[in-house]
């Protein structure tokens, strides 16, 4: 992680995304709790999720855009518009206003799905193929990291003062990001070049063979599903995400009829999900170089069955090991996942095929979460938990059955050892021995 520290453009983009992740860790669980604490409804609360989650569906056309346009520039401007985003929340009163907390959620949604896509071409372009996994293992740590203090912080922060001190938190958090990124220039590393736009690439033999744009839509749909490693990525995180997203809605459950403690009590839980998730952020990059993308993927899908499995029975220490395992799952799948998209995409087609795969993920897990504020109210949480870590555990057998198709890089070639030069009187002595010595072809 020092390596890729150590390059000035990449810190520079580190300690934006540092400020833009704090906010985003402070509102999104604070979010789900104000809505809960508004109704009293566990399926609301977790439905809060789902609306950020939504907005996955436009993933095609929101990676058509950042293909498009330049991506500093882009994420600047991307991490203004969710600063004014927040405002509404001021306004919030009364459960009569819980709609104002659902519509900046899912505009929170959409920028969060814009910033992922930029992020994940500005790091293509600063960093070289080898320290990929080592640059998003550095922002997975972060992130979890975040998680130790983030939620916990705005639970209290709501709890204390309110819903309006959350939203400018938030709004400082994003304004700081597009200030560190925007005022400096962030330089591409000299290893590539910025990607041309799409339409010039295409229109370069001739404006007859320029692609419309619904083929230019799609374009990293295909390229998901012609390749191989990337398909089979994205169909068992998607089949383990059709689950996953039941834990939403589940937790507050969990809380609430299980362990008879407050919602905000809920901030305990993702503070130590977030200790777990620290520890699998300084392991994943170990862990990549060691099984590959797919095993990382794998390893991080197949470790939230147990966990889920555990938080079936109510017990204080059984759930804070299982909300542990489960934050230690969570770097490995992602560093696993958007490591394989960098390096099997070309750099023009990033955008997109980073949106597209996120849309690919998320969106079963948005599914998920909305039937999981359903099911919480018709079944026994702890049924629905048993059933999360059983199916969970295939996906990550199906992860990991496929880790052939991205093995892990082999040890870096070693210098050829240049041949010892003989002193000149040597060599002479040498020619001179081999024409004394008799050729037994000469006498036949």
């Amino acid at each position: 992680m020092r390596t890729v520290l150590s390059r000035p453009d990449f810190r520079l983009l580190f300690g934006g995304l540092l400020a833009s992740m704090t906010a985003e860790s402070i509102l999104l669980l604070a979010l789900a709790v104000w809505v809960k604490d508004l109704t009293g409804s566990d399926g609301l609360a977790g439905a809060t999720i789902f609306v950020i989650l939504a907005p996955r569906t436009l993933a095609p056309l929101v990676g058509w855009f950042v293909d498009r346009y330049p991506r500093r520039p882009f994420f600047v401007v991307t991490n203004l518009a969710t600063a004014l985003l927040l405002t509404p929340l001021f306004a919030v009163r009364d459960a009569g206003d819980m709609w104002l907390i659902y519509a900046v959620a899912a505009l929170y949604g959409l920028s969060n799905l814009t910033v992922g896509a930029v992020l994940s071409r500005l790091v293509r372009e600063m960093v070289p193929p080898d320290l990929l996994g080592e640059a998003n293992g550095a922002l997975q740590t972060a992130r979890q990291g975040l998680r130790l203090i983030g939620p916990l912080a705005g639970a209290g922060l709501y709890v204390a003062l309110g819903g309006w001190l959350l939203a400018l938190a938030g709004m400082v958090g994003f304004l700081v990001a597009a200030v560190v990124v925007g005022v400096p220039r962030v330089v591409a590393a000299p290893h590539t070049s910025p990607a041309p736009h799409t339409s010039s690439m295409a229109s370069a033999g001739g404006s007859d063979h320029r692609p419309r744009w619904p083929q230019e839509l799609v374009a990293g749909l295909r390229h998901l599903a012609g390749e191989p490693a990337l398909r089979r990525a994205l169909l068992g995180y998607g089949l383990g995400s059709l689950v996953m997203g039941f834990t939403e809605s589940l937790i507050f459950a969990y809380v609430d009829r299980g362990l008879g403690r407050e919602p905000a009590f809920v901030g305990v839980l993702f503070t130590v999900q977030g200790i777990g998730g620290l520890v699998g952020g300084l392991l994943s990059a170990a862990v990549l170089r060691r099984i590959g993308e797919l095993g990382a993927l794998a390893v991080g899908v197949a470790l939230f069955g147990p966990a889920a499995l555990m938080l079936a029975y109510p017990n204080l220490w059984l759930g804070l090991a299982a909300v542990l395992m489960a934050g230690l799952s969570l770097p490995l799948t992602l560093v696993g996942l958007h490591t394989l998209i960098q390096r099997r995409t070309p750099p023009e087609l990033l955008g997109r095929v980073a949106a597209a795969a996120e849309a690919a993920v998320r969106f079963p897990q948005a599914f998920s979460i909305g039937m999981g504020a359903l099911v919480v109210a018709l079944l026994d949480y702890r049924l629905v938990f048993a059933s999360v870590g059983l199916a969970t555990l295939l996906a990550g057998n199906y992860l990991w059955r496929g880790r052939h198709l991205s093995p892990p890089p082999g040890p870096p070639p070693r210098p050829p050892v240049p041949a010892q030069r003989r002193p000149p009187e040597a060599q002479k002595t040498e020619v001179g021995a081999l024409a004394r010595t008799p050729d037994p072809l000469r006498r036949s």
